[in-house]
């Protein structure tokens, strides 16, 4: 989440009774050691952490302070399907669309914070490891328990939302990573926009503010940065009836949200002539397996270009 989205989330908390601290982590080069050095205390007292992407470097150098024997990963990231599926294997904690490639430098340095915290992640006798996302899990580490989220408190907290009766279009960060082509990324975009009758298009927090410039000069699309999780903006609405999407978390995440509004979820695959040479090799099978997992999703063939 951005700053912005935190920030609202964290008021959202406050509401629901929950003391929220908020630590600047990254406002300036001693900001990650202030940081560390705020949390050691707490950390080493806890008995219980619950923390989110466990591919942050963040969360792994906060992982070897602490000596909690209850550890929960919250997070509905596609990264949670690798993440669990590592663990099971025993391999070092690495994003899916980096996989493939030569550590560099910091991965190096950064190796042995790495591997402590994939071993704070690995469940031993005394030590609770739990997942709780909405992903779907195929690979269970032994011992490690796994909680679904099927957005109880969202449906309940918001909406149901107002359904207007053209389409939206998510937005994904591909581009970004350098696994998709930004010239074939904006004309699927465009041919997608056009078929479905799609007016927004909401973007992700990765997306570069020139990509997005882009898009609405050559698609027309109203460029939309939500400033809460898209599944609480669409559970407060207006959303259109149809929202499209390539593979990401809202396939998996939105059908559930959004669950009897009468809302249909579309995502569309992407062709292997769209991905960039530097791709991981192992970045079409992923993306694939994050559409074929997808409950409640109507699958559209690939944009085909001009």
């Amino acid at each position: 989440m951005t700053r912005g989205q935190l920030r609202r989330m964290a008021d959202l908390a406050r509401d629901e009774g929950y003391r929220v601290r908020w630590e600047e982590a990254r406002g300036g080069a001693g900001a990650p050691l202030q940081t560390i050095g705020a949390l050691a205390g707490p950390l080493r007292r806890a008995e219980r952490i619950v923390m989110g992407d466990p591919f942050s470097r963040y969360v792994q150098l906060l992982l070897t302070i602490t000596r909690a024997r209850d550890l929960v990963v919250v997070d509905d990231g596609t990264a949670t399907m690798e993440f669990v599926a590592q663990l099971a294997r025993g391999e070092r904690l690495v994003r899916w669309h980096r996989k493939g490639g030569r550590p560099g430098p910091r991965d190096l340095l950064f190796a042995p914070v790495s591997a402590t915290a994939r071993r704070r992640l690995t469940p031993v006798p005394g030590r609770r490891v739990e997942v709780f996302s909405a992903m779907p899990v195929t690979e269970t580490p032994e011992g490690v328990t796994v909680t679904a989220n099927d957005f109880t408190w969202t449906r309940a907290r918001f909406g149901p939302p107002r359904i207007t009766k053209g389409a939206d279009l998510v937005g994904t960060s591909l581009v970004e990573t350098g696994v998709v082509d930004v010239d074939r990324y904006v004309e699927a975009v465009h041919t997608l926009a056009k078929t479905h009758g799609a007016t927004r298009y909401f973007a992700h927090r990765r997306e570069s503010t020139a990509k997005l410039h882009r898009l609405a000069g050559e698609t027309g699309l109203e460029i939309v940065r939500p400033d809460l999780p898209l599944e609480l903006i669409a559970r407060r609405g207006p959303i259109g009836r149809t929202i499209l999407s390539f593979p990401s978390t809202v396939v998996h995440t939105l059908p559930l949200a959004l669950k009897g509004t009468g809302v249909r979820v579309a995502v569309c695959d992407v062709d292997p002539d769209w991905l960039t040479e530097n791709a991981s090799p192992r970045a079409q099978g992923f993306l694939s397996g994050v559409t074929g997992t997808a409950r409640d999703v109507h699958r559209l063939a690939s944009v085909r270009m001009a």
